[in-house]
């Protein structure tokens, strides 16, 4: 699109309704709403900083390359198409996705070379994956052969052979192997089920985020340790493991020099959030936000905007229990928030008018994303575009 003054795009559902009414198409219809101006946009609304976005996205992938490492974005931050290219020009080898639901949309798009960092289970997700399969070229995780074997059945029956990687845990506590032992025995039963194969190992490295001040490079090396000493086991039993994957934004720039890790998948980079700037992240590095409007100025020190948590999320990591940043104003704290409500707070004279908008640097940016059907990109205050979020909302 990219037009000198863009031409606002609204999402509109037109219910075409037979005999079960059932069927829902979505299509995109131009209105006579001319927008220059992102202060001029509608609210609340998601908004991406292409200048930032594409310097997030550059030096990421330089940082990986000059460490000699693949680089596999997660695309459940940004869940765009747009973004994702942006990436994969960039120099990524391979894209990273959540859901089977994200995989299906990326296909479809025309993406090849994903990992599904996810384990499948039941019949109608390895169904999926198999008829995926056949489409593109794409690895998925497991981490007991109770997940692994039926996948393996099936892909035999096909005269397939699907690609898995063995997750471990390296500290998070959630999904993966958690002991040497169980790594080995069940990475032998995957060399030895028909409709398997053995890709590697991969972790996610998500309790670097629980460094008070910052990533703990003790922890770091820990997790590069754990890595090595799972593959380098797995190799003197006589089966491959080529990949040794780990993915976290915060882990790069302390394990890109750490030996025997392949690859890397971070997801958050392409945007940054308060998430991130609590680990160091320059502010300045942010490129998302979401632009609200003030709805009330209350008596009581209160500033309330239309941006809750259906358009912000209600993630709040930090001690003081905010929910989000206001550029520009930092006698304001994001103190409260409701359904469709912000709940800003102020001392002294209130700095905010009913109808002045404001934009928000959320917590979390990849929860924040999957509540809004498009993003405008914008340069400056410049509206450049509007591009739909495809795979939000893609949970199975």
């Amino acid at each position: 699109m990219n037009r000198e003054h863009l031409t606002f795009l609204v999402v509109l559902l037109h219910r075409h309704c037979g005999q079960h009414c059932n069927l829902i198409s979505r299509k995109y219809v131009i209105t006579s709403v001319t927008i220059k101006n992102i202060y001029d946009l509608d609210t609340p609304s998601l908004l991406v900083d292409l200048d930032q976005l594409e310097r997030n996205i550059r030096d990421m992938a330089d940082l990986v390359a000059n460490g000699a490492r693949a680089l596999r974005p997660h695309i459940k931050t940004h869940k765009t198409a747009f973004i994702a290219r942006m990436q994969m020009a960039a120099g990524a080898s391979g894209l990273t996705v959540a859901k089977l639901g994200e995989a299906e949309t990326l296909a479809d798009a025309g993406f090849d070379n994903l990992f599904l960092a996810n384990q499948l289970v039941g019949p109608l997700k390895v169904t999926r994956l198999l008829e995926l399969m056949e489409r593109v070229q794409i690895r998925v995780a497991v981490d007991s052969m109770e997940s692994a074997t039926p996948i393996g059945i099936a892909s035999n029956a096909r005269y397939l052979k699907v690609p898995v990687v063995l997750e471990i845990d390296t500290g998070l506590g959630r999904a993966g192997v958690r002991s040497l032992g169980e790594a080995l025995t069940l990475s032998r039963q995957i060399a030895e089920q028909p409709g398997l194969t053995l890709a590697g190992i991969f972790t996610h490295e998500g309790q670097l985020y629980r460094g008070i001040n910052g990533v703990d490079p003790t922890v770091a090396s820990g997790v590069a340790q754990m890595m090595r000493t799972v593959a380098e086991a797995i190799r003197s039993q006589g089966v491959t493991c080529d990949l040794v994957s780990v993915g976290s934004t915060p882990g790069v720039p302390v394990l890109i020099n750490e030996p025997g890790l392949t690859e890397m998948r971070p997801g958050v980079y392409v945007f940054n959030d308060r998430m991130q700037v609590s680990k160091g992240i320059a502010r300045e590095r942010c490129a998302l936000t979401v632009l609200a409007s003030v709805v009330s100025v209350r008596p009581d020190g209160t500033a309330i905007i239309d941006a809750g948590s259906k358009s912000m999320a209600s993630d709040s990591p930090f001690e003081d229990r905010t929910y989000g940043e206001i550029l520009a104003h930092p006698e304001l704290t994001f103190r409260g928030i409701s359904e469709e409500h912000g709940h800003l707070g102020f001392t002294g004279a209130p700095s905010l008018l009913v109808g002045e908008k404001v934009r928000v640097i959320p917590n979390h940016a990849c929860t924040c994303v999957n509540l809004h059907d498009t993003m405008i990109l914008h340069r400056g205050e410049h509206v450049e575009d509007v591009v739909p979020i495809e795979c939000r909302g893609k949970l199975k």
